[in-house]
């Protein structure tokens, strides 16, 4: 059984997880940043507010979801904690699950971003961190719960989130971009990777991709080292 079907439950994408932080980021950034659109088409500009005895999030009436508890950021100090680390707030052992599951995945695989307790961060590593963590748990989104002091970093389920339609010809073609603004990446391995995660057939060449789905045609061609060069889409109608 692959570690990604023992922690959730289910084996959504095909593959183990990635054994690096940079091919984790390569397997699920895409995936991960475009469920973040959906969770914002959901809640919106609401306040959010958390209840960790009882293991949830809400962001207004009707928008109440499971969250798990990943770890603390200070904005003073500039420092990142990991929620299993964080001895003084009592987290519930039951919002820990997956920080702890991720620090065993780090302690089998040698992966020091998931076993060190704490260290100098950048607020930008939370989104790494984030969209890592939504990945190999599946989860519907990860959010950032800014609470003054610090940022409390958190994985969310909700069927609200998961159940918003998207344009999966529009989306992608956003999405991407932004995520190689944000990090450094092999670029054809990370957009291969997402487009198969949502639904597209692949077909590759060594310096270009063409991805189908539904009538959908996404072209991309990258220079010698896989950086993205140029990015189109069309949508023909089906036959």
């Amino acid at each position: 059984m692959s570690f990604l079907k023992y922690i959730s439950g289910r084996d959504p994408h095909p593959g183990n997880p990635a054994t690096t932080v940079q091919g984790l980021l390569e397997q699920y950034g895409g995936t991960s940043l475009d469920k973040q659109h959906n969770l914002y088409d959901v809640i919106g500009e609401h306040n959010w507010d958390a209840d960790l005895d009882a293991g949830t999030i809400s962001f207004g009436e009707g928008k109440v979801f499971p969250l798990q508890v990943l770890g603390t950021f200070s904005h003073s100090a500039q420092t990142w904690l990991w929620a299993w680390a964080n001895a003084q707030s009592a987290i519930p052992s039951a919002v820990l699950e997956q920080a702890l599951q991720l620090k065993a995945y780090g302690v089998q695989h040698n992966i020091d971003l998931f076993t060190r307790p704490d260290f100098d961060a950048e607020e930008n590593e939370l989104h790494r961190i984030g969209m890592i963590a939504a990945g190999i748990f599946d989860a519907s989104a990860y959010y950032l719960a800014d609470y003054g002091q610090g940022i409390l970093l958190a994985t969310i389920n909700g069927e609200q989130v998961d159940q918003v339609e998207r344009n999966n010809l529009a989306r992608p073609l956003s999405v991407f971009p932004q995520l190689i603004s944000f990090f450094e990446m092999n670029h054809k391995n990370a957009f291969s990777n997402y487009l198969t995660q949502i639904g597209y057939t692949i077909a590759e060449q060594p310096e270009a991709l063409t991805a189908t789905w539904n009538g959908h045609t996404i072209t991309a061609s990258f220079d010698e080292q896989s950086r993205l060069t140029q990015l189109n889409g069309k949508n023909s109608p089906i036959a």
